[in-house]
C-alpha cells in the first residue's frame, strides 16, 4: 500500500521517514519529495508498505505523530488523476 505523509519538516530525509514507519512493519520504499529546482523538501513524501494490514496500522498510529518536531498528516495515497498539465488539449 502506498501511504501519503504530509506536513514533513524540511529536515526530514528518506532515512528518518523510513525509520519512523518501520516501527509498524516492513517498508519497501520511503521518499521525501523534493523541489526539482532547489532540491529542498516540498514538505511531503510517500511510504510503500507491502503488507496492507501493517500499512493500515501505520496510518492509524502515525497520523498526528511528531517527526522532527512536526505533527504528521498520514493517509492512503490516492492515484494521480488523469489530465493535469501534461495532458491538455493545446488548440491554438
Amino acid at each position: 500500500m502506498n501511504i501519503y505523509v504530509g506536513n514533513l519538516s524540511y529536515d526530514t530525509d528518506d532515512a528518518s521517514l523510513r525509520s519512523a514507519f518501520e516501527q509498524h512493519g516492513a517498508v519497501d520504499d520511503a521518499r521525501v519529495i523534493q523541489d526539482k529546482y532547489t532540491g529542498r523538501s516540498r514538505g511531503f513524501g510517500f511510504v510503500e508498505m507491502p503488507n496492507d494490514s501493517e500499512a493500515k496500522t501505520a496510518i492509524e498510529r502515525m497520523e498526528g505523530a511528531n517527526l522532527d518536531g512536526r505533527p504528521l498528516r498520514v493517509n492512503e495515497a490516492r492515484p494521480r488523476e488523469s489530465g493535469g498539465r501534461g495532458d491538455r488539449d493545446r488548440r491554438r
